[in-house]
């Protein structure tokens, strides 16, 4: 305890010989940039009583505590002057690093600390591919008893280019690892402050104090390695000539130094002493649409299908499938992903609802792929050619429209390898080869890939081909079951695609294992399908927005789409066009990366007895559809609004932002997204506030709790916001009363209004 006590008094250096040695290496203490590291190595006995320090000692006129110098590090494994653990994220296992979109916001936390009762402040500093810093960000301590500190930030800038649009070329320039560094530092001017208040207001030695606070603003606008501007100079050393006038009162002389323009600039560029930096964390930067992506998925045989005279069905082209860009344009969406577009088998071609024999006209699952016609290098000619299909991507680049196509590795009976490389392929001991099969379900009309005999070869055919569509105008890869080929396969095969085309993005279609879907995404997959289908009650819910939008967000991007050809849940079956409303605003506010599979619009929910998918689906057999139907569900008004939101909102970028808000009814799920001022690119911070009833039959009210000053909103006065799906006006606060009618609002998206 006396030790404490000794510790807590101002330690004053009064003669002038110390001084005078300090001259020579005065400018600031410690804001500089920090020492380079040498290569790493075991610091030994001596060293560590060396400690190899450089004190970058304070301007000749500091007559009081000598600023903390910087400790230089040697190896990584040493600690700085202030003490730095526990970053997050970080590279798993070290090998696979954090992965964010250009200019998404995201929490970077870590341990600071500094010993006794000494004041600790830390920053994140962002640095690009060659190690130079292009941001640096305030990190707050969020819980001092654990000495946890965080901050939001982001690396590099949102756009809005395509790969194909002119300035591109600046967007790619700023893809690749980035670097983060936390920044620990002795905060002189906080530790002053906290003493000098208590000595000015009770008299006790407040001229030492006062004179210390004086040379301590002199030195700060003198600092080496900040920010400030001439203003910004001029204001601290003003304030510097003030705390130093012996004709004003103690008091007053205290207030210069406390003013709100001091307390701003001690929050964004602060006074750093014994600046200590923290081992480089690896960050991959990704391009726009990696994470931040509405996909929009329809089959291009069925966009301008109609009946003929004699009620046979006559299915669409490449050509009249441009009626789908439109629509996936007026609806707000920025990629549109076809199934594959190549010849399908005869072979075991199976016939409407997955039934075994096909008929006369049915025309096959565009996952049986492969004829005497082609395999995946070819279009099928009942869509059009190769030609029709680059007409078709530049049609979807002029709309700002990104094309993907589906890539499922595997082939009819009658696809081109079967005959050329026989090897690619497992053969049962009767010498057939055997179709795929996960029991007790069974592709009669599919030959999986055996990648035992020929991995190299087929990794080889398969980057030609990807080579080729990319070529066509493809920006991304919709790969059909991944998880079950090997993930080393997979990482060679993006690594080769990415290294010569490297605005190629790729989407997983894996419901299967946590693990195998994380290493998919290490292995270079940007986006994954997932569960959120069968996330239906509150607790369901909570626990995937939190998850998905968590630490995990920043390896696996979990995409949300309400239905796919593959799956008709029991809850869009049995809630209606309510139901398909509610899973619309959760998919849509819930992930920055969400889709829709067209005939959504149109309510086709009924499912196929005895299975979770619709019936008459439409990966076997071509669909009909009148799109004038559409307007009278309100489905495809409600997509274009919520797309409309996501697009004008920074809060609704991001994997990392996501507050899940309590409310007392089972039925009402509520969550909070904010992006802070620093970050939106508007200067102003930004907040969506969603709210959802979940039952798509009955009213339900809630109260939601908002903890105000954990968002920084004020607690003297109403909250305004504003709807943006209805337009209506609202004033909230602590504990808010909502209740939401399914024949009427099914959800509010609440948007903050700053005054």
């Amino acid at each position: 305890m006396a030790e404490e006590d000794k510790s807590a008094e101002p330690r004053t250096t009064t003669k002038q010989s110390t001084v005078k040695k300090t001259t020579a290496k005065a400018e600031s203490s410690t804001s500089q940039t920090p020492h380079k590291r040498t290569a790493a190595k075991k610091p030994t006995a001596s060293t560590a009583r060396k400690r190899t320090t450089k004190a970058k000692a304070a301007s000749s006129q500091v007559v009081g505590e000598a600023p903390a110098p910087v400790i230089e590090r040697t190896s990584p494994e040493q600690f700085g002057r202030v003490n730095v653990l526990d970053i997050t994220p970080s590279a798993e296992n070290g090998l696979y690093p954090a992965r964010v979109e250009l200019g998404e916001a995201f929490k970077v936390t870590a341990q600071v600390f500094i010993e006794g009762r000494t004041k600790a402040g830390a920053t994140v500093s962002v640095r690009n591919t060659r190690g130079t810093e292009k941001g640096r960000f305030p990190m707050i301590c969020t819980n001092p008893g654990l000495d946890r500190w965080e901050a939001m930030v982001k690396i590099g800038d949102h756009s809005d280019l395509k790969p194909w649009e002119d300035g591109y070329a600046d967007v790619k320039k700023q893809l690749g690892e980035w670097h983060i560094v936390v920044e620990g530092w002795e905060d002189t001017y906080a530790s002053w402050l906290h003493d000098a208040q208590i000595k000015v207001e009770v008299g006790d030695d407040a001229e030492n104090a006062l004179e210390s606070g004086a040379q301590l603003l002199e030195r700060w606008a003198g600092a080496r390695d900040s920010k400030l501007t001439a203003d910004d100079k001029k204001t601290l050393r003003e304030a510097a000539k003030a705390v130093a006038d012996k004709s004003l009162d103690a008091t007053a002389r205290l207030a210069a130094a406390t003013t709100d323009a001091i307390a701003s600039l001690h929050e964004t560029n602060p006074l750093r002493d014994g600046l200590s930096a923290s081992n480089p964390q690896r960050f991959r930067v990704e391009r726009p649409k990696s994470s931040f992506a509405a996909w929009y998925q329809f089959f291009p045989r069925s966009e301008g299908a109609y009946f003929d005279a004699d009620g046979k069905i006559v299915q669409g082209t490449l050509k009249t499938a441009l009626s789908g860009l439109d629509r996936a344009k007026t609806e707000g969406f920025d990629i549109v992903y076809l199934p594959p577009i190549f010849p399908i088998g005869v072979t075991n071609r199976k016939g409407r609802n997955n039934t075994l024999i096909a008929g006369p006209h049915d025309p096959g699952s565009p996952f049986g792929i492969g004829s005497e016609l082609g395999g995946h290098d070819t279009v099928d000619p009942l869509l059009g050619t190769m030609d029709d299909f680059k007409a078709f991507c530049d049609y979807a680049h002029k709309l700002g429209i990104e094309v993907a196509l589906d890539f499922a590795l595997q082939c009819s009976p009658d696809h081109p390898w079967v005959k050329q490389h026989p090897n690619w392929f497992r053969t049962k001991p009767d010498g057939t080869i055997a179709f795929a099969e996960n029991p007790p379900k069974k592709y009669q009309d599919i030959y999986p890939i055996d990648f035992n005999a020929d991995m190299e070869g087929i990794e080889a055919e398969v980057e030609r081909i990807m080579d080729l569509w990319i070529k066509a105008g493809v920006t991304i890869f919709r790969v059909d079951n991944p998880h079950t080929k090997p993930v080393r396969f997979w990482q060679d095969v993006i690594a080769a695609v990415t290294k010569k085309h490297p605005e190629t993005l790729f989407l997983a279609e894996a419901f299967t294992r946590p693990g195998m879907m994380r290493a998919l995404s290490y292995a270079g997959f940007t986006q994954s399908h997932c569960y959120f289908p069968w996330r239906n009650t509150k607790e369901e819910l909570e626990e995937y927005l939190e998850e998905t939008n968590g630490d995990g967000g920043f390896y696996q991007h979990n995409t949300f789409w309400p239905s796919t050809p593959d799956i008709m849940t029991a809850y869009l079956r049995d809630n209606g066009i309510a139901g398909h409303a509610v899973r619309a605003v959760l998919a849509a506010m819930g992930s920055p990366s969400w889709g829709i599979y067209n005939g959504y619009e149109l309510i086709e929910n009924k499912q196929r007895p005895g299975f979770e998918e619709q019936i008459d689906n439409e990966k076997y057999e071509v669909k009909v559809r009148d799109w004038d139907e559409a307007d009278k569900y309100g489905i495809s008004e409600l997509l274009t609004s919520l797309n409309k939101i996501r697009s004008e909102h920074p809060a609704c970028r991001s994997y990392h932002n996501l507050h899940v808000l309590p409310s007392d009814d089972a039925g009402v799920v509520a969550f909070l997204r904010q992006t802070p001022a620093e970050l939106t690119g508007t200067g102003k911070p930004d907040t969506v506030i969603v709210v959802v009833n979940l039952d798509g039959h009955n009213t339900h009210q809630s109260i939601v709790h908002i903890e105000l000053p954990d968002f920084g909103f004020a607690t003297d006065k109403p909250l305004k916001v504003h709807d943006e799906l209805t337009g209506r006006e609202f004033e909230w606060s602590w504990d808010n009363y909502v209740s939401l009618a399914p024949w009427a609002d099914v959800a509010h998206v609440l948007t903050v209004v700053e005054d």
